[in-house]
């Protein structure tokens, strides 16, 4: 399973969902955070994202989305040389002793939370943040400049399940 780093504070996941509009400043607001663990819900789009994200220091794990299609091949070469851990969805995690399922589209999650106690999805642009057959399920939005005012990563404290939004 993966560790968060031990200088960091207790296992933290934070959610992202960027695209490259803001991706430097999502890393110096998670740094700041003192996040455990950032973990990417899709749709990252192009392998300078990944670059920027290296900058982290926490590390990154996520699954491609349906817009990373295009860019795949060069995604998997970045992915591969600055050492972070994508796949395809779903991706099931374990950290602070909870099963999480990653998932980019939320539909991908009809029939499949039994026995995670979080979900964590993007896609849909939209913050949200509710309980389904047992388990949270936590998207934070949108974070990558489209939407304007409504930008946010999403932190999830792994020992409360209680979520917060970081706006900027």
């Amino acid at each position: 399973p993966l560790m968060a780093r031990p200088q960091l504070k207790p296992p933290v996941a934070l959610l992202v969902y960027p695209a490259g509009l803001y991706v430097a400043r999502l890393v110096a607001l998670l740094n700041e955070a003192r996040v455990g663990c950032v973990i990417h819900t899709g749709d990252i789009t192009q392998a300078a994202t990944l670059e920027v994200l290296t900058r982290l220091d926490a590390p990154l794990v996520g699954v491609y989305g349906n817009n990373d299609v295009g860019e795949r091949a060069a995604l998997e070469a970045a992915s591969a040389r600055f050492d972070v851990r994508l796949s395809d969805p779903p991706h099931e995690l374990h950290l602070a002793g909870r099963r999480i399922l990653v998932v980019h589209d939320p539909r991908a999650l009809d029939g499949a939370l039994d026995g995670h106690h979080v979900a964590l999805h993007g896609h849909t642009h939209r913050h949200a943040c509710e309980r389904r057959d047992g388990a949270l399920v936590f998207n934070p939005g949108e974070c990558a400049g489209h939407v304007p005012g409504l930008n946010a990563v999403g932190v999830l404290d792994l020992a409360t399940l209680s979520t917060e939004l970081l706006r900027f």
